[in-house]
């Protein structure tokens, strides 16, 4: 029992952390860089600082890695969940936790078939979509005048298109500059294609009426910015035409799928959103030759048509000889008929006179006489009967004139009395002593003052008036 104490006794005694840290360092110093391969497991981005944290597995183990925020930025290619990369990075320990993890310096695809399978995969998504659907392309204008560019302003992709463009129709050219390889290539892409979208043409620069986004060839790791998700969606979103230029012929880019045209090069592109100058002058000029000569051959013929119509008209002597010799025979035979004619109408005229004898006469005027006796007695009942419906209608308004007249009131015995500027008096004591006044009987009118408020002297009745009506009763007296 003594010699199993004392073996503890030698052993050296560490404290949690000192074997923590030197575990870190004999992992450090053992394995240094390393290049591990496998599949990305548990990324959900970056976290709210910046860092990337997720595993990398393959069907045995598992090993739990971290990018920093400064080197996430730098990588060409982020990390998404299930893709099989290759990270470079240094192995170390994490002591809180007693885990091993590899601090990833470098991430990229495990070959190209990773890539292709992350392609596919994200190919088919967006078809799910509708993003690249033959009903959602546009029409190519025929000749714009304004072309947008999206690509890097300093490669030869730009010279290319710029130079076509000059040799087959020289157009307004506006370069949006973007990254066209590496880290942030696909955001940039996707922000000169709405950019071009959001101008509204009434500014100083003019909206463009075609849109190239173009990209020299290259692997598929450098063309890989073109197959962002966000590229893809802003290409199929664009309400400007829009053709993509990306790689040489035999490369292909989601955003080929989601554009209305693919060129096969940049310079391709240019050749399919301008024609070429010369040869439309060309046209325009055969065009108007053709013009000409149909013309020309159009005169031509209704000038030969119009000949041989002519030709087959009649002279107009010989249109004008039947009639002229009818002419001439009425105007030979008229003479004679107006002496025929004034023979019958003598001889009809003798005739009629030899009935006309005075015992006719007096029968003829005697039958008249009766007729007009007749029409006579019939006016006159016409006219009795019309005098006297007026009569009577002259009756009834003679009657509601008098109702409504203040005449019929004064021969009742009333008087109307108006001041000196003709108004009507209506009550005594509007009227001062002495003031002129106008009194209206039934028979005329008086001029009077008014007195100083004695009783007038006694008058005699008056003796009533016959009217048409019923005489007054003697009782009814004045305004006095």
């Amino acid at each position: 029992m003594p010699a199993v104490t004392e073996a503890r006794s030698n052993a050296a005694e560490y404290t949690v952390s000192e074997i923590s840290f030197a575990l870190k360092r004999t992992v450090e110093d053992q394995f240094g860089f390393v290049r591990v391969r496998g599949e990305i497991s548990g990324y959900r981005g970056p976290h709210s600082s910046g860092h990337a944290y997720f595993a990398l597995k393959d069907e045995n183990a598992r090993i739990e890695a971290v990018v920093w925020r400064g080197v996430f930025g730098r990588l060409r290619f982020k990390p998404e969940e299930g893709m099989e990369v290759i990270a470079t990075g240094k192995l170390t320990t994490y002591p809180n936790s007693s885990k091993y993890q590899i601090v990833i310096d470098a991430l990229e695809p495990a070959g190209a078939g990773a890539l292709m399978a992350l392609l596919e995969e994200r190919k088919r998504k967006l078809a799910a979509e509708g993003l690249f659907d033959a009903g959602r392309k546009q029409l190519l204008p025929y000749l714009p005048r304004v072309v947008g560019v999206v690509t890097s302003p300093t490669g030869a992709v730009i010279r290319d298109i710029l130079h076509r463009l000059a040799d087959r129709f020289p157009v307004h050219v506006l370069v949006w500059p973007v990254k066209v390889q590496g880290e942030g290539c696909g955001d940039e892409v996707a922000a000169g294609i709405a950019g071009f979208n959001a101008l509204s043409g009434d500014g100083p620069i003019p909206r463009p009426d075609v849109i190239i986004v173009a990209r020299g060839g290259g692997s598929l790791e450098d063309l890989w910015g073109f197959n962002d998700e966000a590229v893809v969606r802003a290409a199929a979103a664009s309400d400007i035409p829009l053709v993509s230029a990306v790689g040489h012929e035999t490369d292909w880019t989601l955003i080929d799928l989601a554009a209305d045209v693919r060129a096969p090069t940049p310079t391709g592109a240019a050749e399919m959103v301008v024609p070429v100058r010369r040869e439309l002058l060309d046209r325009v000029d055969d065009l108007g030759r053709r013009l000409t000569g149909a013309g020309l051959r159009a005169i031509d013929l209704r000038r030969t048509r119009l000949v041989a119509a002519a030709r087959a008209l009649p002279r107009a002597a010989d249109i004008l000889a039947l009639p002229r010799q009818r002419f001439d025979s009425a105007a030979n035979a008229l003479p004679k008929a107006l002496s025929a004619n004034t023979t019958l109408h003598a001889r009809r005229f003798e005739r009629v006179a030899a009935r006309l004898t005075p015992q006719s006469l007096l029968r003829t005027q005697g039958q008249l006489g009766e007729r007009l006796s007749v029409l006579a007695a019939r006016g006159n009942r016409a006219v009795a009967e019309l005098i006297a419906r007026r009569r009577a209608r002259l009756d009834q308004v003679a009657s509601v004139f008098d109702a409504v007249n203040h005449r019929a009131t004064l021969r009742r015995g009333y008087a109307l009395v108006r001041d000196s500027d003709g108004h009507p008096v209506f009550r005594a004591d509007g009227l001062a002593a002495g003031a002129a006044i106008d009194i209206e009987f039934a028979d005329g009118r008086i001029g009077a003052r008014v007195g100083d408020g004695a009783p007038p002297p006694a008058e005699p009745k008056p003796t009533p008036r016959r009217g048409r009506g019923k005489p007054e009763p003697d009782d009814q007296g004045n305004l006095f």
